[in-house]
Order: C-alpha cells, then sequence, then structure tokens
C-alpha cells in the first residue's frame, strides 16, 4: 500500500505556507520534508511534529493509495 501527501501539500497552500516554512516551524529534518515531496515512508514522529504544527490530524495530512496489483 502506497501513502499520499497530496492532503498535506493542500493544507500548506490553504495556510499561505512554503514547505520551507513547514520544515523550520515544526522542527522536522530536511531529509525528512524530502521523503514526504517524494512520498515515501517517514517516522510516526515526523508526521506527529507536522500536525502540531498545522493544529490538524493525522488523516488531514495523508492517506493510503491501494497498489494497483492490489486493486486486482
Amino acid at each position: 500500500m502506497a501513502v499520499s501527501y497530496k492532503k498535506l501539500w493542500k493544507l500548506l497552500i490553504d495556510k499561505d505556507m512554503k514547505k520551507s516554512d513547514l520544515e523550520r516551524q515544526s522542527g522536522i529534518t530536511h531529509y525528512a520534508l524530502g521523503q514526504l515531496t517524494r512520498g515515501k515512508d517517514v517516522s510516526t514522529d515526523t508526521l506527529g511534529k507536522i500536525c502540531a504544527t498545522l493544529d490538524c490530524s493525522i488523516d488531514d495530512i495523508m492517506e493510503f493509495i491501494p497498489d494497483q496489483e492490489e486493486a486486482k
């Protein structure tokens, strides 16, 4: 199962924030931000910091997408 962070990027737009703002305000690493940008897995600690910074819940920033093979 793949992870999509499209909700996070839309939320940043709604809050008029840049990725660099999120990185600085939440204290996540540049590496973690890169992983998010590429749709890769990140730690729950990273996701928690983002949710705390944006005052949202986990389902506001990510969703699981079934792999094509799993959908068959």
